[in-house]
């Protein structure tokens, strides 16, 4: 290999490239010392070896690419969305008129959701479904309570967080009615079920995923 290397440029090349030939020597010099610079690792002996027992393959240092992260973008968290009051409505949001429209949707939602809420439906695989669909836009009624004031309460749900309900009544009161110790009546087309907050006590978000037992009657 060191023979090939260092063998002399044909006349006819000379004249042609315009460059002044090398000897033997010269060659012989630069090589070695392309070699050492290429190869600083190893000495002039070892290069030798490497030489005659295999293939070369020089050292580079590659410039490393700087991948350019994707920045994510933060979510609010609930603090500071109680900061900005982002879920609060203001006084002239609070009429009942305005939120029928949501009513119609959620009983859309419902009835596509339990394929339809005729007779021939059973009322157990809708109570199963129920019991992970979404209850904002449902009108709910308060038909047990260890407080007194909040029975007979009827309204749409505006927002469902995890320990208690806000309702929008018909006189456009917003009202926000604990889920614990409270037992909410849903009617919609003729079936009525009745929801235990006490064991409700989950957000949409969770009671969608969660797995409910099947048990007997539970009292307040």
């Amino acid at each position: 290999m060191q023979r090939d290397v260092c063998l002399n440029i044909p006349p006819n090349h000379v004249k042609m490239l315009d460059i002044q030939p090398h000897g033997p020597k010269q060659a012989e010099a630069f090589v070695n010392s392309f070699l050492k610079h290429t190869m600083p690792r190893l000495e002039g002996k070892d290069i030798q070896k490497h030489l005659r027992r295999k293939a070369v393959v020089l050292e580079h240092a590659f410039k490393k690419k700087k991948k350019n992260k994707k920045r994510k973008t933060k979510s609010l968290s609930a603090k500071e969305r109680r900061q900005m009051k982002i879920f609060e409505l203001k006084p002239q949001q609070q009429k009942y008129e305005l939120f029928l429209p949501l009513h119609e949707l959620w009983k859309q939602y419902i009835r596509e959701l339990c394929n339809g809420l005729g007779p021939q439906v059973q009322p157990m695989m809708i109570q199963t479904k129920l019991l992970k669909a979404d209850f904002h836009g449902a009108v709910v009624t308060v038909v047990k309570s260890k407080c007194p004031s909040y029975v007979g309460t009827t309204g749409i749900i505006l927002q469902e967080l995890k320990h208690m309900f806000k309702i929008i009544t018909k006189d456009d009161k917003l009202k926000v009615i604990p889920k614990c110790n409270s037992v909410f009546s849903v009617e919609i087309d003729g079936f009525v079920s009745h929801i235990y907050g006490s064991k409700f006590q989950l957000r949409s978000s969770e009671r969608s995923a969660k797995k409910f037992k099947v048990k007997g009657t539970i009292d307040l």
